[in-house]
């Protein structure tokens, strides 16, 4: 990762910081959250914070790095002149959802830490505004096995709400169970234990008592699923 200084310029931009910050963090959110737009941008994420808090106003070199980064106009960056994005450029239309290269498995196996950024998906700013959905919160990773096979086959992408990390009540989630990530249907029963449930009738159903959730993690509720049709 670059430090400010290695981007070649150390001056910093001469406007209101509070403003700039406002702007970073529309950014941030487009381009899949604000530890994604520092490290694209090449800067640390603790000073991407300050910028957006206001404490500090970013080097004109960083603010240019920024601004390549989201594809946004500079004059809007700094000053809030005109538009974003040109009309012209469809992105503004768009979130940018990341795509990481490891496989939650709806079977056995883990998702490992430090997966990288294989791609990001494209979803309309307006079709994640309707479901309540904050694409600084949402992920997107690939199914691996055919437990949920009816529902989500192997191979299959599904998106991930980590904001809801609770049990709202029967649906499927991302869950972490003795360090191994699965990606199945829960239902809360009245005695406090959760049914984890696997579509493919082959694999038996799993009860975790209520003295054992300590042990049981629930990472995000499962909110868009896509697939190859051939």
């Amino acid at each position: 990762m670059q430090s400010e200084s290695q981007h070649g310029l150390g001056t910093t931009v001469p406007f209101s910081p509070e403003a700039i910050g406002t702007r970073i963090e529309e950014i941030a959110e487009r381009v899949g959250g604000k530890r994604e737009l520092a490290n694209l941008a090449g800067i640390h994420e603790t000073q991407l914070y300050k910028y957006i808090k206001g404490a500090n106003s970013p080097s004109i070199a960083v603010a240019v790095a920024l601004a390549d980064t989201a594809k946004v106009s500079l004059d809007w960056l700094l000053l809030g002149k005109g538009e974003s994005v040109p009309e012209a450029n469809a992105d503004a239309e768009y979130s940018y959802i990341p795509l990481y290269d490891a496989k939650i498995s709806a079977g056995h196996g883990s998702w490992a830490e430090g997966a990288k950024v294989l791609t990001r998906l494209a979803f309309t700013r307006y079709s994640l505004r309707k479901k309540g959905l904050d694409p600084a919160k949402l992920s997107a990773v690939r199914v691996d096995g055919d437990s949920m096979l009816g529902l989500l086959d192997d191979g299959d992408t599904v998106m991930v709400d980590h904001s809801r990390n609770t049990l709202e009540g029967e649906g499927v989630y991302v869950i972490r169970l003795d360090d191994h990530m699965y990606a199945k249907r829960l239902q809360r029963q009245f005695d406090g234990s959760v049914h984890v449930i696997s579509e493919n009738k082959a694999y038996r159903d799993m009860v975790i008592p209520k003295s054992y959730q300590e042990e049981f993690e629930i990472i995000g509720r499962v909110v868009w699923a896509g697939g190859w049709m051939v």
